[in-house]
């Protein structure tokens, strides 16, 4: 019992010992002694000639006198009650032993001098003699060099803590800044990470299915010829999984994986990046057949400028040369696979996405309607979901999103859930989720005025009109007037997923975008800054129609989309440039027409749409149905949800079926068709 009660003691967190502070301690002392030259005595000295020594001895302010015969100086300390006389301070300025230094020509001279000032009794003080000539040169030489003995300490303990890591010898060491900072795994199994473990992307998955093949059996392909391809570059948006590919590849090839981000290769000093490019290089011929991942590649991969003057970075052009040349250079790295991962390819320099480096680039593109699908299902194995949580619906309510995007929803959805002491997840919590990440956080403390609020319901319920009344708008969900982030009202909609986007369907949600301003126009008679982000998409959207894609009446078929990083002059005219604009203006002015025409020709249904928002604050398309009838267009997405209705509805249907068949059976009275026992009693035996 005594020993559980000692160990169930509360033990005090005391702080760890450092020797940092041992080392700080002993600078600072060796910093003080040398500045001090290392002279207990902390009084002032100062220095006079030989008569007015003479004076001060004759006047009796001499307490005791040092002569140094091998300097031909001498030391006078003035007594106490005296000190003022000579140095014009206090004691607590001079110090109690102040002293006065004086040269003079010879020692018989001195000793005369200070006989008769004994026979005057004007000096009855010691005189001593001192010869530290020898003692006073090594003691500073012992000061000097400990000081800089410390200051080299000093240099190489900061050096060993900048130096880091790597993962050669001498790790922590100032010569290790040239060694490669890559992390490697012997069995890439260590990560933990499998093809199974990456939704989606099934046409990424087999071509690096096929690298991991390489690795695996590569007789199969050198039989017929083949080789094994010297890198693949993994090239889409942030957020889709390209990294988390790599770290699959890792997982099943079962090989040595090297990983470091393009950004470990740059540093302050010069030829460390292209150091560490032939280190890691050096390390993994050891290891093959081996993987090197690089990520973020654009960090040290950016195409090199045609004019250096233009502000290039040498260091980082003389890193690339250095990958360049392991890549595919006079020697050779066979049985070394580089993956590299970057969402901004355009930028990257033409050597080093020839083939022969980058065999293959494999886009990891945003995931589709069943790749979300997918994607849900993984992140949505930790969380107790309601059973009635339709994953479809989810999916289709999450156009655009990466995959980041959907694990971020699911951990918003657990959050909201738990912020509302809910048991399980359910739809609503996604919902509100999803609302979370694209409109920001709902700000319910925010104060409007009535005539603001009005506003802004005519404003929204503009867009939601237009949306309806447009054939290629994108379906409505719902609308709030509930601030969220800077917005403080919303329209949302759920998008097709279109491959290619026509000029119909571009003008249509152009106007859609316009319904707002066009409203507050007609129905308030001034318009407001609330439309500002819906005329920033417009413009912008504009200027691409015209510009990149060709959809101009007076410039059809031209697209002056520059790739270039360093061209600082635009492909075209000003003359073109002023028709460009001439076009952008009358384009959005006819959207704009349309859309005040539009709501003229439904404006009670408006009103009806606006009131109903100021009283709910948040309406739904079934409320936007009810007012207005039927949409006149069915969407690609609207069928799709009308199909999922319908089967939903159908397997509802089949299961309270079987239910009922199975509370019918278990009503019906069972009949034994051979009873165990008797069920008539037996006559008595007579």
């Amino acid at each position: 019992m005594e020993q559980k009660q000692q160990n169930n003691k509360p033990q005090m967190n005391m702080p760890k010992f450092n020797m940092n502070w041992i080392y700080m301690v002993a600078i600072v002392a060796l910093a003080v002694l040398y500045l001090t030259g290392g002279n207990e005595n902390s009084s002032v000295q100062t220095t006079t000639s030989y008569s007015n020594f003479k004076t001060f001895v004759m006047k009796g302010y001499a307490q005791k006198i040092v002569v140094n015969k091998s300097t031909n100086t001498l030391q006078m300390y003035v007594k106490p009650e005296h000190i003022r006389d000579v140095f014009h301070q206090g004691v607590k300025q001079t110090g109690k032993e102040p002293t006065v230094a004086v040269e003079f020509g010879s020692v018989d001279q001195v000793e005369e001098f200070i006989n008769q000032a004994r026979e005057l009794k004007k000096f009855s003080g010691e005189l001593s003699y001192n010869n530290q000539r020898e003692s006073e040169f090594f003691n500073s030489l012992i000061m000097n060099v400990l000081f800089f003995a410390g200051i080299i300490f000093v240099w190489m303990f900061i050096m060993r803590r900048m130096g880091g890591g790597g993962i050669g010898p001498g790790g922590g060491s100032v010569f290790s800044v040239g060694k490669s900072k890559a992390k490697m795994y012997e069995k890439g199994g260590e990560l933990g990470i499998t093809f199974k473990d990456v939704a989606g992307q099934a046409g990424a998955k087999q071509e690096m299915q096929e690298i991991v093949d390489f690795l695996k059996n590569p007789q199969k392909y050198t039989d017929l010829g083949g080789k094994i391809p010297k890198g693949a570059l993994l090239v889409g948006p942030p957020g889709t999984g390209k990294t988390l590919l790599a770290k699959a590849v890792a997982g099943e090839a079962g090989v040595p994986f090297f990983s470091m981000s393009g950004s470990d290769f740059v540093e302050m000093f010069v030829g460390v990046g292209a150091s560490r490019v032939r280190d890691l290089f050096q390390q993994a011929k050891s290891k093959a057949p081996c993987i090197i991942f690089i990520d973020e590649i654009d960090a040290v991969g950016r195409a090199r400028s045609k004019n250096p003057a233009m502000g290039g970075n040498d260091e980082r052009e003389n890193t690339l040369n250095a990958l360049l040349t392991e890549m595919d250079g006079f020697g050779t790295n066979s049985g070394i696979i580089t993956l590299a991962a970057t969402n901004r390819a355009d930028m990257l320099d033409s050597a080093l996405m020839r083939a022969g480096r980058f065999d293959r680039q494999i886009h990891v593109d945003l995931p589709d309607l069943n790749e979300r699908k997918e994607v849900f299902m993984v992140h949505l194995k930790p969380l107790k979901l309601d059973e009635n949580l339709d994953i479809d619906f989810l999916a289709r309510q999450t156009p655009g999103f990466s995959g980041a995007d959907i694990a971020n929803v699911c951990n918003e959805a657990a959050l909201i859930a738990a912020r509302h002491n809910s048991e399980k997840v359910g739809k609503q919590d996604f919902l509100d989720a999803v609302d979370r990440i694209i409109g920001g956080l709902e700000k319910k403390t925010k104060v409007m005025t009535e005539s603001e609020k009005r506003s802004i319901a005519i404003h929204e319920a503009g867009h939601a009109t237009i949306s309806w009344f447009t054939e290629f708008a994108n379906p409505l969900v719902k609308v709030s007037i509930v601030p969220r982030g800077q917005a403080l009202g919303a329209a949302w909609y759920l998008p097709e997923e279109r491959v290619l986007q026509t000029k119909e369907a571009m003008l249509d949600e152009m106007c859609s975008l316009l319904g707002g301003r066009a409203a507050e126009e007609l129905f308030i008679g001034h318009i407001s800054t609330g439309a500002m982000n819906d005329l920033e998409r417009t413009t912008k959207q504009a200027y691409g129609m015209i510009a990149y894609a060709g959809m101009s009446d007076k410039l059809p078929n031209i697209c002056y989309y520059n790739n270039n990083e360093y061209s600082f002059q635009r492909p075209y005219s000003e003359t073109t440039a002023k028709l460009m604009d001439e076009e952008v203006l009358k384009m959005i002015n006819e959207q704009y027409e349309r859309a005040k025409q539009i709501l003229t020709e439904h404006k009670e249904g408006h009103a009806k749409l606006a009131q109903l928002l100021i009283e709910r604050e948040v309406i739904f398309a079934d409320d936007v149905e009810a007012i207005f009838g039927k949409r006149p267009w069915t969407s690609r997405a609207e069928e799709l949800l009308e199909d999922q209705q319908r089967a939903e509805a159908e397997r509802m249907a089949e299961e309270r079926a079987k239910e009922l068949e199975a509370e019918a059976a278990a009503n019906t009275p069972s009949i034994p068709a051979e009873p165990a026992e008797p069920t008539e009693p037996t006559e008595p035996t007579k």
